[in-house]
């Protein structure tokens, strides 16, 4: 294994860099030449949305780098797919009220929805999330928490953690408040899922959004282990006793009634509540660096409540990692939000290529939030990754950009898929939108961008040209949709001062000359120009930009009956020469 002297010999100053110095340092000092191991969780509880997806994405850049030097590093995920069904999520396709009746079930004992091809419900929402994980070249071990309580793996952490319970009591009991004569942990209750709209996507906790539960107190005690229900399956139990020679444990189950005595050696049907089950983790995989959400930053959290107990109770470490910010959505728009109303990974990977969506959580460090564009935001997004690469092609960027941007387009195992003739989404979206998705159409349109340097087949603009025409069928209302006319409008036509029928007559003149992307770029700017007697290089004076918007607001007004619409010189192209000559009246 590589020193630490020369992982921290990298002149790199990106925060991810800077992550991977501390991780490597502290993974040598606790187990030295072992692998380096990082985690992330999540609970397949519903659609895993894109604030999820910074709990894997940080430690796996940060992973990543460490690869990249040569160590070898395990990305542990574990799905809490043993997690309890606390709620039937709004929206979901394919469920209905009935699903209230599995609340209180292990997350791989609730049916998936109606019509899914998964055997559960843990499953269904994982699948998902895995196939995003595989298109964003992540690379990790997954752990199925279902799996590992039910093949006994946790045994003797669940023996030992039930032999301490009252040390365990001891520690939350320093979270908690009097309140109306009952205990109340302060901030005991982990924070439950906000509403997710539009605007703001919470970066998830650790283990996902699965109810917190401090343990079972009643008249026989405190127990930091719940019991799923023989019977009924869920976990509304209440542990009545329990020997610690024996392992003798009984429970009832508030919800049907049943009772049952088993012994903890050997039973697995059941397991540690949330604020124990973490830290167990942490120590029993001995994980170095774990991120969590900025709600952890309150007293009593899961991540503050977890440091004390496993130090004192599994005689563990807690991982370093930085609290994460919030991930914003611009726009999405209804149609085609997620099932269940949040947009997913797999959502924004239907509308910008994977390197992209990697680059919006390398740049910007854990602590700072950012927003994800579904709108027309995401035109200038690519304008401004592509303004990057070709910085990285001149050599003119700057390191940690440069990072950045190294991180986004590959991994320690290689570069990601990549589109061969990254044309501008903001073109490509003009022209998916006229053409309907007509291959034929959009193949001849683009192939006169650049008549010195024709495209020879759309498979050199995709997937590029496959995210953009995705974001125009569901991300653009059909009222905002580009429809060129069919006929001239001869009412226009015959009101036109003889300026308006000079500006026709100039665009239309030198439609031939002009008939490519940068040449017809120069004649829209140029005919208001000539009609002020000023030359095509000429700089724009105020009362000039206000001659080429009206001059633009009547070609819009011809070719789409609207006052904006696509880039002009898109659309052009897009209409076609003989087609632009009809409709302005040539």
């Amino acid at each position: 294994m590589p020193t630490v002297a020369s992982s921290q010999s990298s002149t790199e100053t990106d925060w991810v860099s800077r992550f991977a110095d501390d991780v490597i340092a502290e993974s040598e000092r606790r187990a030295p030449g072992k692998p380096v191991v990082v985690a992330s969780g999540l609970s397949p509880s519903g659609p895993i949305h894109l604030g999820n997806l910074r709990e894997v994405m940080t430690p796996h850049l940060v992973a990543d780098e460490i690869r990249r030097r040569g160590y070898t590093v395990r990305h542990l995920i574990s799905w809490d797919d043993y997690d309890r069904y606390r709620k039937v999520p709004n929206g979901v396709e394919g469920v209905d009220a009935s699903w209230q009746a599995h609340i209180g079930k292990p997350l791989t004992s609730v049916p998936a929805p109606a019509g899914s091809a998964y055997p559960n419900w843990a499953e269904h929402f994982k699948a998902a999330m895995t196939a995003a994980l595989d298109e964003l070249g992540v690379e990790y071990d997954g752990i199925s928490q279902t799996e590992q309580y039910l093949a006994g793996t946790y045994r003797e952490q669940i023996l030992h953690a039930m032999r301490h319970r009252a040390d365990i009591d001891a520690v939350l009991d320093r979270y908690r408040t009097k309140k109306d004569g009952a205990a109340v942990a302060k901030g005991g209750k982990k924070p439950q899922q906000k509403k997710v709209d539009e605007a703001e996507l919470e970066a998830a906790e650790g283990s996902g959004a699965a109810d917190e539960d401090d343990g079972s107190s009643g008249s026989a005690g405190y127990f930091p282990y719940k019991p799923y229900c023989g019977n009924c399956g869920k976990d509304l139990t209440v542990v009545t006793s329990y020997d610690d020679d024996t392992t003798e444990l009984n429970y009832t189950c508030s919800e049907c009634g049943f009772a049952e005595t088993v012994r903890l050696n050997e039973f697995n049907r059941g397991k540690l509540v949330w604020k124990v089950d973490w830290p167990m983790r942490w120590a029993y995989e001995g994980v170095i660096f774990e991120p969590s959400g900025v709600d952890h930053s309150s007293p009593g959290s899961s991540f503050v409540v977890g440091g004390q107990i496993v130090r004192e109770i599994f005689d563990g470490v807690q991982p370093i990692g930085p609290m994460y910010a919030f991930v914003g959505i611009s726009g999405m728009a209804k149609m085609s939000s997620s099932k269940g109303g949040v947009p997913t990974p797999a959502d924004a990977l239907k509308i910008m290529e994977a390197p992209l969506l990697r680059w919006l959580y390398a740049r910007r460090r854990p602590n700072q939030s950012f927003k994800i564009a579904f709108d027309q935001e995401i035109q200038r997004l690519y304008d401004e990754w592509d303004s990057l690469a070709r910085k990285v092609a001149e050599g003119t960027v700057l390191p940690a950009d440069a990072a950045a941007y190294a991180r986004a387009i590959g991994t320690a195992a290689g570069e990601l898929p990549a589109t061969p003739r990254p044309l501008p989404y903001r073109t490509l979206a003009s022209v998916a939108d006229i053409t309907a998705g007509a291959e034929d159409q959009t193949l001849r349109i683009l192939s006169e961008l650049d008549p010195a340097n024709p495209l020879a087949t759309l498979d050199d603009a995709r997937p590029r040209l496959d995210r953009a025409e995705s974001w125009i069928t569901t991300q653009v209302p059909a009222e905002a949709r580009t429809v060129v006319r069919d006929e001239p409008d001869k009412e226009l036509l015959g009101s036109l001062d003889e300026r308006g029928r000079e500006s026709l007559r100039l665009l239309l003149e030198g439609l031939d000359s002009h008939w490519s992307l940068d040449g017809l770029t120069t004649l829209v700017y140029g005919v208001p120009k000539v009609l002020e007697g000023l030359g095509p290089d000429a700089k724009p004076t105020p009362e000039l930009k206000v001659a080429q918007r009206s001059f633009f607001a009547l070609l819009y007004r011809l070719l789409v009956s609207r006052d904006t619409g696509p880039r002009l010189p898109t659309l052009l192209l897009a209409v076609g020469a003989d087609r632009v000559r009809k409709l302005l009246g040539a």
